[in-house]
């Protein structure tokens, strides 16, 4: 990546020589270049937000800018980023979105993310630190920024505009207005769960900003859960890619004896699962995890695993996550131990369990969604 300060050589995390994804993309180089350009001070607070892949906080670390990110993905992408630019970590405090951040921002970074609650959570809780001469750029590539994006900056922050686009990409101008009357942050979110999806039915869902279907059940997660495995004696179960957890907390309820492993990439989400959890069971033994996938478990030592894994990547549609995430699941699970898919009939997700598993039985179906179960020989 070529910026005003250099040319950076960045990857995804995990990094694979087949991965055909840049881990930058034009929005990120349009900001740098406007930050270079407009003369914009760096020597003060610098914040960067919803880094995708490090690509600003490696570019600006010269000015040592705090990471605010979600993903653990990206923070550890950040990590092996900064070290291949001869960085030391320690110049680039790496916080998620569940920290405290810091007490001012003399300059606010922010990659638009693709969810609209996680902004505004965290123009929220960036709010206070921000002061009238705080500098706030945000980026984004067009198809990302909308009326509601804007609107969002404006109503949180201060009056914002937008630039031209350039290579698809644009960028928020927020100028802020410390003294603005804004709404309460509304998140977390909680609701009640329909009559009709198991052992969660009636339950409370608690749901942190930017997690998937955060407002509502969505509708594969109520299929898995209206034909979930059964599940009996001191079990270890799994919920991979656990969102809110609705669906380990549904395996718990459901088998008292289980000990029961949320994990997800999302700080979010893991925040979710555990206060999901909380709200509807005592007693029962779980662990929640912020992590990639089952990577850090040891082999064969899960009985059952649970997944509706993701098909995007930010912008991007692939099959890498979810391919990650079964072979992680095969080499988890001890032998005769099952793993439980909920996906898009489209997606094909039985050849890849074949292929990994040497075989893949559908438990049900609609017109939309399959769960498949595979064991482990």
């Amino acid at each position: 990546m070529a910026t005003p300060w250099g040319e950076y050589a960045l990857a995804r995390f995990p990094e694979d020589t087949r991965d055909q994804l840049r881990a930058w993309d034009a929005a990120d180089t349009y900001l740098l270049r406007h930050l270079a350009e407009s003369g914009t001070p760096l020597s003060g607070s610098v914040v960067v937000v919803g880094d995708r892949w490090g690509a600003l906080a490696t570019a600006l670390s010269a000015h040592r800018p705090t990471q605010i990110t979600d993903s653990f993905l990206a923070r550890e992408a950040t990590r092996a980023n900064l070290a291949r630019a001869g960085v030391e970590e320690s110049a680039v405090p790496l916080l998620t979105t569940q920290d405290t951040p810091p007490d001012r921002i003399d300059v606010l970074v922010v990659r638009v993310p693709k969810s609209l609650g996680l902004l505004e959570d965290q123009l929220h809780r960036l709010a206070p630190g921000v002061h009238e001469g705080t500098v706030v750029v945000g980026t984004g590539m067009v198809k990302e920024i909308h009326t509601s994006t804007l609107h969002l900056f404006e109503r949180i922050l201060g009056p914002t505009r937008t630039s031209l686009a350039e290579k698809k990409a644009r960028l928020i101008f927020c100028t802020p207005f410390p003294g603005i009357a804004r709404n309460s942050n509304p998140w977390p979110y909680s609701y009640e769960l329909p009559d009709g999806v198991g052992a969660v039915s009636g339950r409370t869902v608690i749901n942190h900003a930017g997690v998937f279907c955060a407002d509502r059940l969505d509708v594969g997660t109520r299929f898995l859960l209206q034909h979930m495995p059964r599940s009996r004696g001191p079990e270890r179960i799994a919920d991979l890619g656990c969102g809110n957890g609705v669906v380990g907390t549904a395996a718990a309820l459901a088998n008292p004896e289980a000990e029961v492993l949320f994990v997800d990439e999302s700080y979010q989400a893991v925040a979710s699962a555990r206060e999901t959890f909380a709200a509807n069971i005592e007693g029962t033994k779980a662990e929640f995890r912020v992590g990639d996938g089952l990577t850090d478990i040891a082999d064969g030592s899960v009985d059952l695993v649970l997944n509706n894994p993701p098909f995007h990547s930010h912008q991007a549609t692939t099959d890498a996550t979810a391919w990650r995430m079964f072979t992680d699941a095969r080499r988890a699970l001890r032998p005769g131990g099952e793993l439980w898919v909920i996906g898009n009939r489209h997606l094909g997700y039985h050849l890849k369990l074949r292929r990994l598993f040497g075989n893949s039985e559908l438990m049900a179906s609609d017109a939309k969604f399959v769960v498949l179960r595979a064991v482990r020989k």
